[in-house]
């Protein structure tokens, strides 16, 4: 600890090899409550507590058998999933090496791809109790291009869900500022009966991000026919 600093606190000194940046986020990683938690309890990341907070006010893995986690790496919501729920069939991709994880199934590849969707549901073996999605895109330092490259993943998360959920099911995606915009939001309700947006608290308070949760899944039948155009009918 230098001289100067809270007690308690560590601070980092700035190494030649290493940019003030850097710096910053290793001292906030260091002195981060979260961090250190996942790494007493043995989570990849602190992100897990975003869940475990999400799930303490939403319900959402009551009974779930079967879930998707889109974006898994590095993997911190699976390991909640897998201890909240031990027996659930747990599949998740993601465009980065994923070390594996008991009982779990990882993908490494684009969900965007073509095929990935169907590579998912194959290994999933049935209907998804719940889909969760933790994309974001990389960004570029543009507020609205990295807003418009993260909805893209959302709203192809979206689509999977309806696609892949049972009646009743549940869909969690990460979202930006601001929350999912109004045209989401509304196919969102045309298929889900309640839609809420939530930060938990293990989201940093300087962090843009938001979390878009659909609960309770209308089933194909109804989100195909809300989707129709007018030439379908």
């Amino acid at each position: 600890m230098t001289r100067g600093s809270p007690p308690g606190r560590q601070r980092v000194r700035t190494a030649r090899s290493r940019s003030a940046q850097s710096t910053r986020w290793l001292e906030r990683q260091l002195n981060d409550p979260y961090v250190k938690k996942a790494r007493a309890e043995g989570y990849r990341s602190r992100a897990a507590y975003k869940l475990i907070e999400l799930d303490e006010r939403f319900k959402l893995l009551r009974g779930v058998k079967r879930v998707v986690d889109l974006g898994i790496a590095p993997g911190g919501w699976t390991q909640v999933v897998r201890k909240v729920r031990p027996e659930c069939t747990v599949v998740g991709i993601d465009l980065l090496p994923v070390d594996p994880i008991d009982g779990v199934t990882i993908l490494q590849m684009d969900f965007l791809a073509d095929h990935a969707p169907d590579r998912l549901r194959e290994e999933l073996g049935g209907e998804a109790d719940l889909v969760l999605s933790d994309m974001a895109a990389n960004t570029v330092g543009h507020p609205q291009t990295d807003h418009l490259r993260t909805m893209a993943l959302v709203e192809a998360a979206v689509m999977f869900a309806c696609e892949v959920l049972r009646p009743g099911g549940d869909f969690v995606a990460k979202v930006l500022a601001g929350g999912a915009d109004n045209e989401l939001v509304a196919e969102l309700k045309r298929n889900f009966q309640t839609v809420k947006h939530a930060k938990p608290p293990a989201s940093r308070k300087d962090s843009s991000e938001w979390y878009v949760i659909a609960t309770n899944f209308k089933g194909r039948r109804e989100s195909e026919e809300s989707t129709k155009r007018p030439s379908d009918e």
